[in-house]
């Protein structure tokens, strides 16, 4: 089966978009928004998504993945999200990962053959979009308590936003 192409589906950066699986399409549309915000030069930028499956089966569906090129980021939304209860982990951006997303016949494919590294696939995606923001971070989580616990009642979740506002505290307040 012959993938289709969506011409510009990230006008912004004038790349076109092989869609590999139309089950994928959000992240071509998280990648306009990216894309997007990224001409304002913002001084931080974050995504959240319910983005892959990957990222759950890697990591279960209480810890959200983070994905980011910024190491100080990184260590803020670890650091700040593990204090306040808000925990998140980092993967990696694999650039060698990144021929899987190269397209037959556009510049990228929206998800490659692979079965493997699903999440890390999808975060290099978003992070062609991103650039050049120098402080962005990717986060795929599930959004959603399977069960009840204390302060976490069963259903959906506002994971990760506690960890996030407290980096924007941190950085942006004094």
């Amino acid at each position: 089966m012959d993938p289709w192409v969506l011409i510009n589906a990230a006008w912004y950066k004038g790349l076109t978009v092989e869609i590999g699986n139309t089950d994928a399409e959000g992240r071509v549309i998280l990648a306009d928004a990216l894309a997007e915000a990224a001409t304002d030069e913002p001084a931080l930028l974050i995504d959240c998504a319910t983005l892959t499956g990957a990222a759950r089966v890697a990591l279960g569906p209480e810890l959200p993945a983070m994905f980011t090129p910024d190491d100080d980021l990184a260590r803020d939304l670890v650091d700040l999200g593990t204090s306040i209860g808000d925990p998140l982990w980092r993967l990696p951006l694999w650039k060698p990962y990144r021929r899987l997303i190269d397209g037959k016949v556009a510049d990228l494919n929206n998800a490659p053959d692979s079965p493997f590294a699903g999440a890390i696939t999808a975060a290099l995606f978003l992070a062609e979009f991103a650039a050049p923001v120098e402080h962005w971070a990717h986060i795929d989580l599930m959004a959603w308590n399977t069960e009840s616990r204390p302060g976490r009642p069963e259903g959906g979740e506002a994971m990760s936003m506690r960890a996030i506002y407290a980096v924007i505290e941190q950085r942006f307040t004094r």
